[in-house]
């Protein structure tokens, strides 16, 4: 009895060890970032793409990162948003590119 109540226990142990871990894994791919826009590329005013490059504040380094929402867009073409704006963004790595999940103006736009 008492080695079957130490295996039962061991493979609860095992389950909640993944359930707390495994979902870590997923997340790490996701980037988060806060910088100013140094550069905005827009392939034409019907594109569905557009690329942005921003300083990070904390490393200095630049990054370039693809934004295909229509919301963000539609902000670069009206120039809501523009170079020097302080964007809040996440993205996570896809193919070897940087592709916007989350992409707005700490201020608020």
């Amino acid at each position: 009895m008492r080695k079957v109540s130490g295996i039962v226990l061991l493979l609860l142990i095992a389950a909640a060890t993944a359930a707390i871990f495994g979902p870590v894994q997923a997340l790490a791919d996701e980037i988060k970032m806060v910088g100013a826009i140094t550069k905005i590329e827009i392939s034409g005013p019907d594109a569905t793409t557009a690329t942005a490059t921003l300083k990070d504040n904390k490393t200095g380094e630049l990054v370039t990162v693809i934004v295909n929402d229509d919301l963000t867009l539609d902000k670069f073409k009206d120039h809501r948003i523009v170079t020097g704006d302080e964007i809040r963004l996440k993205y996570e790595v896809k193919d070897g590119k940087n592709v916007s999940k989350y992409f707005r103006k700490t201020a608020g736009c």
